[in-house]
């Protein structure tokens, strides 16, 4: 399949990992994607060897001043723009908070469908036919597209990278066009947690309302900081003050695909287990015995959170110490 492409998602000169899954699932499968990255001129240097790394052949960079800040109306006027000149067949990108955004933009700019949020991809022939969960993630589905180019965005942390070749790629520089941008961005204020980002970490420890306070939260930190994890939280806890909405897991907050979900205190409401239930192994700690969260769990826990979370932290310390 030809003209297949990959939005790149970046940050700060780094790749993130949902773009370099998605590169290694189509190299898996036969595919030599190009994978574009948008931004300002001389911003991205650095992301073809990053690519490169990861078996990438072809990097394209759209470069202009006013891509510096992400906007949605900018970036998808620079993406029809140059994948309509290109006769694209296939975008893809990943199912993170800017891929949310802006591919629905992007796909009626095109006038075609797009599936979100899939768990994962295949190709036969010229088409692609994707798997997305539906009904919170109680089922999934198989989707087909009947139109070019073919859209999804997939779930960070489904798929496996695999062992990639490191190569060479062609990088292309192309001044791209932005046209008319009505929104701009005024400021940006970054998060002062400098915290490893849910969608790509491979543990995650999450409290619930049961915590009581913002304070009584340095418990869940402290366990996940034990074993390098990343802090989440449930929206009970988020709307409570207790911990702030870049650690909401759930429906209306991240959906993560952990290798080990570690939920505390928190009862397994249909919207939290819809952000979390694809984590490979999931550990509930929780005094009411008939929790929900139970009968989704591996292994199960009944008892005070206040006493089972650091007496895991210190296991978790010895151990660390002890490798």
């Amino acid at each position: 399949m030809s003209n297949v492409f990959v939005i790149v998602e970046h940050k700060e000169g780094q790749v993130k990992r949902a773009t370099l899954e998605i590169l290694g699932h189509l190299k898996s499968q036969g595919i030599e994607p190009t994978l574009v990255a948008l931004g300002a001129p001389g911003s991205m240097d650095s992301l073809g060897d990053s690519l490169g790394k990861n078996g990438a052949g072809k990097v394209v960079l759209l470069e202009n001043e006013q891509l510096k800040d992400y906007t949605t109306e900018g970036y998808a006027n620079a993406l029809h723009q140059y994948l309509s000149a290109n006769g694209a067949t296939a975008v893809l990108t990943g199912a993170s908070i800017q891929g949310k955004d802006l591919l629905p933009r992007l796909a009626a700019k095109f006038k075609v469908g797009m599936a979100s949020d899939c768990v994962d991809f295949k190709t036969s022939g010229d088409s692609f036919t994707v798997r997305r969960p539906v009904y919170a993630g109680k089922c999934s589905k198989q989707v087909a597209f009947t139109k070019s180019p073919a859209m999804f965005s997939v779930r960070p942390n489904v798929l496996t990278m695999g062992e990639a070749t490191e190569t060479s790629p062609s990088v292309e520089k192309v001044s791209a066009e932005v046209g008319n941008i009505r929104a701009k961005v005024i400021e940006v204020k970054a998060s002062e947690s400098k915290a490893l980002d849910l969608t790509e970490a491979d543990i995650i420890v999450s409290g619930g309302r049961s915590l009581k306070s913002e304070e009584n939260f340095k418990i869940i930190k402290d366990c996940a900081a034990a074993i390098g994890a990343a802090a989440g939280a449930s929206r009970a806890a988020v709307d409570a003050g207790y911990a702030g909405h870049d650690m909401q897991v759930g429906q209306t907050g991240k959906t993560v695909s952990p290798k080990l979900y570690i939920a505390c205190g928190i009862s397994g409401a249909i919207q939290h287990l819809a952000g979390m239930r694809t984590s490979k192994v999931i550990v509930a700690i929780n005094k009411d015995p008939e929790a929900p969260i139970f009968s989704k769990s591996d292994y199960g826990i009944v008892g005070d959170l206040f006493d089972c979370v650091p007496l895991l932290t210190e296991e978790f310390k010895k151990l660390k110490s002890e490798s």
